[in-house]
């Protein structure tokens, strides 16, 4: 049983919420131990959460960077695991990413190894995560897995999160390469959105949020170092290094150019992908990075 407290922001997660708990509770402690922060809910995500016996806040306003901070606020034991309403831990996974952490010496932040599944995706999507999902980036950085661990002194590097969308790249960003690291004996699988509208609305909401910290931080509004967006990966790391995936960056280049051209609209609004909500498996989740 670990010994961590386990935080859940969660808005109008009912679809999933309670398959989440119910793969975490075996795996924790006390229910208590798990926080669930639900935030400007219009369905039944707070009474599924409060039916596990997990502790339960429930905010009108929503936004995940208040959720989070209020549930911070009941935090009492270290590590912390930050985990995504729609993630299915793996059995032991919790345990194992604990043991990462006692393991490596100096290590903050932790995340578990990420598996993609496309098989009930459109080709354009298997196309789009041939090659996202060998990008360097989601190798070394803390997204990409919705579930991020941090140590006391991981946490203790900041006061609160910043009301951002981008909440992953800013934890990624306050820890150096040797501050971090990956738990390859802790997998979590990830389910690809199942069309390219679905995969859009997400992408959208990933670079609005990008860069909206990259500009917080350029302003001095956040004192970190965000990592550069690196918009030739795909074709250097990928593409030059397994060239018969070079039909695949045909679809991945036209998906990213529209994600990038919507995602610059004075529009604040963005679509949530909900393709793969409905009826979660034993082991999907979805990827917010």
């Amino acid at each position: 049983m670990s010994a961590a407290t386990i935080v859940i922001a969660a808005h109008n997660e009912e679809a999933v919420i309670g398959a989440t708990l119910d793969a975490l509770l075996p795996q924790v402690a006390v229910p208590s131990d798990i926080i669930v922060s639900a935030n400007g809910c219009s369905d039944s995500t707070a009474q599924t959460a409060a039916s596990r016996g997990v502790r339960v806040i429930d905010r009108s306003e929503p936004g995940k960077p208040g959720a989070l901070n209020a549930a911070d606020a009941l935090v009492d034991g270290f590590p912390c695991i930050y985990l995504d309403a729609d993630i299915i831990v793996p059995a032991d996974g919790v345990a194992k990413l604990l043991e990462h952490v006692a393991a490596h010496q100096g290590v903050q932040a932790v995340v578990p190894e990420r598996r993609v599944v496309s098989t009930a995706s459109s080709w354009p999507v298997k196309a789009y995560f041939a090659i996202s999902d060998r990008l360097p980036m989601f190798r070394t950085g803390l997204f990409g897995r919705g579930m991020i661990v941090l140590t006391r002194e991981g946490r203790e590097r900041f006061d609160s999160f910043p009301p951002l969308i981008a909440d992953d790249l800013f934890l990624d960003s306050l820890f150096t390469p040797d501050q971090k690291s990956t738990a390859q004996e802790c997998v979590v699988t990830i389910t690809a959105p199942r069309t390219t509208r679905d995969l859009l609305n997400r992408l959208i909401r990933v670079r609005r949020g990008n860069a909206q910290l990259r500009s917080a931080a350029e302003r001095g509004e956040i004192a970190i170092t965000v990592r550069p967006a690196d918009r030739w990966s795909w074709l250097r790391d990928v593409v030059l290094r397994e060239p018969r995936l070079a039909p695949a960056s045909i679809p991945y280049v036209v998906i990213t150019f529209l994600a990038a051209l919507r995602a610059r609209r004075t529009d604040d609004s963005w679509g949530r992908d909900e393709s793969t909500r409905a009826a979660p498996s034993s082991s999907s989740r979805q990827e917010r990075s």
